[in-house]
């Protein structure tokens, strides 16, 4: 039985929604080490990571940042990174199998990281352009489908960095109305003891003069 021109279309656009899922994100809490795997299937794909340090417990330390060391599955380093907030980044998966992706935290504090893993690949052209008609729909959609995940793996990333600035500026607002307090504490401090200073030397010298 064959099915016809649309018919394939509708099929081939079902299947590309349904795998709109190959992007992974995660945040997560880490103390010392945390360590995560992502299984490439296919040799050749492309393999789009990022990652932000969404904010950190200590509020008034000023070090923030992790490190990333990427392994291949033969143990081969891939990237490292060191004391960064944020970073994106791309390589090519030369080999299938399981690649690792390890953070290291060295503060003395516990870090929120929001981190991103997309892998590029379009198997339904590898599995279906068998016909020269439709061999150029085939490779549009293969087009749509990486920009939306593009556009999809890049929203995830501002959204992570939009949300990092907005606990910065917050912790910023909050240590400028602390430092107004103590400096407005220690100025009617000062002003108190001067007011009592005064006091007492007014008195001793009224009480000299009354002898």
């Amino acid at each position: 039985m064959k099915i016809g021109f649309l018919e394939f279309v509708a099929v081939i656009l079902l299947a590309f929604l349904c795998s709109l899922n190959a992007v992974f994100g995660i945040r997560f809490v880490i103390d010392r080490e945390e360590c995560f795997s992502h299984n490439v299937k296919y040799d050749g794909d492309t393999i789009h990571v990022s990652f932000v340090v969404i904010k950190a417990d200590s509020t008034w330390s000023s070090h923030e940042g992790v490190d990333l060391v990427v392994k291949g599955p033969s143990g081969d380093q891939i990237q490292d990174y060191r004391d960064m907030i944020s970073e994106k980044f791309e390589f090519v998966a030369h080999e299938k199998g399981v690649y690792r992706f390890c953070f290291s935290n060295k503060s003395p504090y516990y870090e929120t990281v929001d981190f991103d893993v997309h892998e590029s690949h379009f198997s339904y052209y590898d599995q279906h352009a068998k016909d020269e008609h439709f061999n150029p729909l085939l490779e549009q959609i293969s087009k749509l489908e990486e920009a939306l995940y593009n556009i999809q793996f890049e929203q995830h990333w501002l959204e992570a960095q939009t949300e990092r600035q907005a606990i910065v500026n917050e912790a910023m607002s909050k240590k400028a109305v602390h430092k107004a307090f103590y400096e407005s504490a220690a100025l009617i401090g000062a002003s108190v003891l001067q007011v009592y200073l005064l006091r007492r030397l007014f008195e001793r010298k009224l009480g000299m003069s009354r002898v």
